[in-house]
């Protein structure tokens, strides 16, 4: 599904709304709003530094797997401006989750559950996988200090130095209490770097 809005083209995958329509059927709707909610927040972060910076996206993807924000300048921007970029897709999730805490704590109940997914979704984008902001933070951060190739080399390692005891952990979990929670970001996260194409920011 393609729309356009101002200078911007948005590109849904259909797998996506196929997704939708399972949680409604699955009676899970409300925990897709959350975790979609904080997502959106997310990716707010991302777009409202971009813009403040004075870059406009040329197309969003709102994938299955992923959401890439794609505009032409990523590579001529600096190091700088790139990490602020990135930093901030994480950042507006914890501000946003201590809001929402504070508002718990003054008796608001009904927020505890956003509070919870902007918690979870900046945590976990802040992994160091290459396809997630932490890895690509941490490529920035390296390229700085070795060339290029090296720090994406440093990168590939490091994501599947973390993903190959995930899973492992994630299948013995499920073996034993039946609970598939961490098998699932693993698998997440391998699609995520399929779907990512090996691309650094």
């Amino acid at each position: 599904m393609k729309f356009k809005i101002f200078r911007t083209r948005f590109d849904v995958s259909y797998a996506l709304l196929c997704l939708v329509a399972v949680c409604i059927i699955l009676g899970v709707f409300k925990s897709f709003l959350w975790c979609a909610g904080a997502v959106a927040v997310h990716e707010c972060g991302h777009l409202a530094t971009m813009i403040y910076l004075g870059y406009f996206p040329e197309r969003i993807k709102i994938a299955l797997f992923s959401i890439d924000i794609i505009d032409g300048e990523r590579q001529s921007r600096s190091v700088r401006k790139n990490l602020l970029i990135i930093f901030f897709g994480p950042f507006f999730n914890f501000i946003c989750f201590l809001v929402c805490f504070l508002l718990y704590l003054r008796g608001i109940s009904v927020v505890l559950p956003f509070a919870a997914a902007n918690a979870s979704v900046g945590l976990f984008n802040l992994l160091p996988v290459m396809s997630l902001d932490g890895g690509q933070l941490a490529y920035l951060l390296l390229s700085r200090a070795i060339a290029h190739d090296r720090a994406e080399k440093a990168v590939n390692a490091l994501t599947f130095a973390f993903i190959f005891p995930l899973a492992a952990m994630g299948f013995w979990l499920m073996l034993k209490s039946k609970n598939v929670s961490l098998l699932f970001v693993s698998v997440y996260l391998v699609f995520s770097l399929l779907f990512k194409g090996n691309r650094f920011y």
